[in-house]
C-alpha cells in the first residue's frame, strides 16, 4: 500500500510492461514499465528527447508500440485507437491547444461526446427528437464543466480567439466532457500566466481529490515538487527514477541533471 496525497491508494488503474517504441533506428521508449495507481496524481519528468511524449502517445493510442503493452484496469488495451480508449476513460490534452478555432468554447465542449446521433447522415431528418434532445443535455454538460473551470463568461467567444492560459483550461474542460478516470496533461503550465496557472491547478488538484487519476508532463519543477506524488524521471528512453517528490529532491543524479542544482563534492 502506498499513501498519495494523504490518501491511501493501492490499485494499479493502468500499466504498461516492457513498452518499446523505435522510430527506424532510433529508440524513444526502452522497456519502460511503469505502475500508475487510482487516484494519484503522477509527475512524468526528465529532459527533451527522454521519451515523456512518446509515452504519452503509447498510452493514449496515438501510436502503436514496437514492442510491450498497455493495460488499463488490468485489461490489455495496447494498440488500441483514441477513441476507444476515451470511450474507456482515458483521455489528455496536448502541450500545444487544437482548438476548432473559428467554433466558440462552448461548441468545442459540445464536439467532444462520442456517437452523437446528429452525426449520423440521416440522423437529423429521422431522428430528430433524439438529436434535440443529445444536444440539449451536450450543452448543459458542456456549461458546468466552463462554469467548473471558469471559461463560462467566454462560452459564445470563438475558441481561436481567447488566451493561451484559457486555452489550456478548454483544453482541460473538453477532457472532462468525456469524464475520464485517467487524463494525461502535457505541460499544462506551459505558457500559461502566474494567475491563470494558480486557477489550473486549484482545479487539476479538486479533481484528483475527487477521484481522478493524473499523469502529467511538466518541467515547472515547483509544480512537479509541490503537487504531484509520486514522480517519474525518464532520459534516453528509460526510466531513471520513480518515487516520492521528497526522495526527487535528495536524489543527486536528478539534482545534477533536471533539477537544476549542482551537489557539492
Amino acid at each position: 500500500m502506498i499513501s498519495v496525497s494523504g490518501r491511501h491508494v493501492t490499485e494499479i488503474i493502468l500499466s504498461t510492461a516492457g513498452l518499446t517504441r523505435d522510430f527506424r533506428d532510433f529508440r524513444a521508449v526502452d522497456d519502460v514499465s511503469l505502475n500508475i495507481h487510482r487516484g494519484s496524481m503522477t509527475g512524468l519528468i526528465g529532459p527533451n528527447g527522454a521519451g515523456k511524449s512518446t509515452i504519452f502517445n503509447l498510452l493514449t493510442g496515438v501510436l502503436s508500440p514496437t514492442a510491450g503493452q498497455v493495460f488499463l484496469n488490468g485489461v490489455d488495451v495496447t494498440g488500441l485507437a483514441p477513441d476507444r480508449l476515451f470511450s474507456m476513460g482515458v483521455a489528455r490534452t496536448f502541450q500545444i491547444p487544437r482548438p476548432f478555432a473559428r467554433m466558440t468554447v462552448l461548441e468545442n465542449l459540445m464536439m467532444v461526446p462520442l456517437a452523437q446521433s446528429g452525426e449520423t447522415i440521416l440522423g437529423p431528418f429521422l431522428h430528430r427528437m433524439r438529436v434535440r434532445d443529445e444536444e440539449a443535455r451536450n450543452r448543459d454538460r458542456a456549461m458546468d464543466v466552463l462554469d467548473f473551470t471558469t471559461l463560462a463568461p467566454l462560452a459564445d467567444h470563438p475558441a481561436g480567439k481567447i488566451s493561451g492560459g484559457q486555452m489550456k483550461l478548454m483544453e482541460l474542460a473538453r477532457v472532462l466532457m468525456g469524464d475520464p478516470s485517467v487524463i494525461l496533461l502535457d505541460e499544462p503550465t506551459a505558457g500559461v500566466a502566474p494567475a491563470l496557472t494558480e486557477v489550473l491547478i486549484e482545479k487539476i488538484e479538486a479533481l484528483n481529490r475527487d477521484g481522478k487519476t493524473f499523469v502529467i508532463i511538466e518541467h515547472n519543477m515547483d509544480f512537479v515538487m509541490r503537487h504531484c506524488d509520486p514522480v517519474i524521471a525518464m532520459a534516453e528512453g528509460r526510466i531513471v527514477f520513480e518515487g516520492t517528490a521528497a526522495n526527487a529532491q535528495q536524489d543527486p543524479t536528478l539534482l545534477d541533471a533536471y533539477l537544476g542544482v549542482t551537489m557539492d563534492a
